[in-house]
């Protein structure tokens, strides 16, 4: 195991930059949830938003890494959302951004905010008004707004009239926000729609926010892009236009996935981090809100999301490690092999024995996966959460 070297110019362990680290988890992650096909139930799988967030605060009492709830309206409704805030601080967390829906109404079907009818762009913008609400029930700051709308075949509808009904809708909802609220656009290549995307690209999405305005910031998650795609590429350039809002991970084979960041390509996880630690965006001071986006529908869903920030602070303690100054040295030098060789020897070190001793230090477990699995809450969760119905997508 190689042990890092502090940092020349101030002799710190460069480790030290995770002490204020966090991945916010997501609420429907605790929920059934899974594929277009069988989605399996387990004991235990929270019942209703309560419970949802019981099970998020194990992940962060267990890693120190989880310290918001991400959560989703409908889903996550509730007749007093400060009872639910206070309840996420007697647990440890604290409610993060507010997911709003616009692809569960029927209403939705030829599209929500882009859709040629005026009353259920009406209706899809109100849904947003509710979620800003909701934003200042929870003090949640980020509202962010994943856009299902598009179209399946040549000529069901104008391309040009749907993003300009879509620049209207977002407008709508920008000038209802306050001051200290931001607009959070997501984007993704295909899915429910496959012949046209509203928002197919961050290319798109950027467009959209910079007509809105500074409180406007693009989301990438890392399953939303073709295959081959350079990620880190499109991090840097959102970064250098200060419009990387938040970063949804997640793990793919073949498209969005869904599945635990890290398990398919552990390298393209790192080069991500890579670039974000060099451009400091890492850092809280950054405004860049790190969240898992991931379902759980074979693997135990607690422990899946442990593996998953685990995962996430493995990447960043490597990309943490790069020597930025032999990197530039390299550079400057033309190295090609040595400034590669740099990077390499970051991603090669081994830093479980490093981030368990981290833990401790913290009081933390060393290994978080098997204190929770010792702590005997899944099966009290099992006992206890009998009858009622169990959360899922729709829930």
């Amino acid at each position: 195991m190689t042990t890092p070297a502090p940092t020349p110019a101030t002799g710190r362990d460069p480790l030290d930059a995770l002490d204020d680290f966090g991945i916010e988890v997501p609420s429907w992650a605790y929920g059934n949830s899974g594929t277009r096909f069988k989605v399996f139930t387990t004991p235990g799988t929270p019942r209703d938003p309560y419970e949802k967030i019981a099970d998020a605060a194990q992940v962060h009492a267990m890693t120190g890494l989880a310290p918001r709830v991400s959560i989703h309206i409908p889903w996550d409704k509730v007749d007093d959302f400060a009872a639910l805030t206070a309840f996420a601080k007697e647990q440890g967390v604290a409610i993060g951004s507010v997911n709003s829906n616009l692809f569960q109404d029927d209403d939705y079907r030829l599209g929500s905010l882009a859709n040629s009818d005026p009353r259920i762009r009406d209706k899809a913008i109100a849904h947003h008004s509710e979620c800003l609400d909701v934003m200042r029930a929870t003090g949640s700051k980020d509202l962010k707004i994943w856009l299902p709308d598009g179209t399946n075949y040549p000529g069901q509808d104008s391309l040009r009239d749907r993003q300009d009904r879509l620049a209207d809708s977002l407008a709508q909802i920008y000038a209802a926000m306050d001051d200290d609220q931001r607009l959070l656009l997501e984007y993704k290549i295909f899915e429910p729609y496959f012949y046209t995307m509203d928002l197919p690209d961050w290319g798109t999405s950027l467009l959209h926010c910079m007509a809105l305005g500074e409180r406007a910031k693009v989301i990438l998650d890392t399953g939303h892009h073709a295959p081959s795609t350079n990620i880190e590429f499109i991090v840097m350039q959102l970064l250098r236009q200060n419009r990387l809002g938040a970063f949804d991970f997640n793990s793919r084979n073949y498209a969005d996935d869904d599945l635990i960041v890290g398990s398919a390509d552990p390298f393209q996880l790192f080069r991500i981090m890579t670039e974000i630690v060099a451009q400091g965006a890492h850092l809280p001071t950054s405004g860049v809100n790190f969240m898992l986006d991931q379902c759980h529908n074979i693997e135990e869903k607690i422990p899946g999301q442990i593996r998953s920030v685990m995962n996430v602070q493995a990447a960043t303690a490597k990309a943490l490690l790069v020597d930025q100054d032999a990197l530039a040295a390299a550079r400057a030098q033309g190295d090609v092999l040595g400034a590669h060789g740099v990077v390499m020897d970051a991603y090669e070190t081994d830093v479980r024995g490093l981030l368990a001793d981290r833990r401790e230090a913290r009081g933390l477990p060393r290994d978080p996966l098997r204190a929770f699995a010792e702590s005997g809450y899944a099966a009290k969760a099992a006992a206890d959460r009998v009858g009622g119905t169990q959360a899922s997508w729709g829930a």
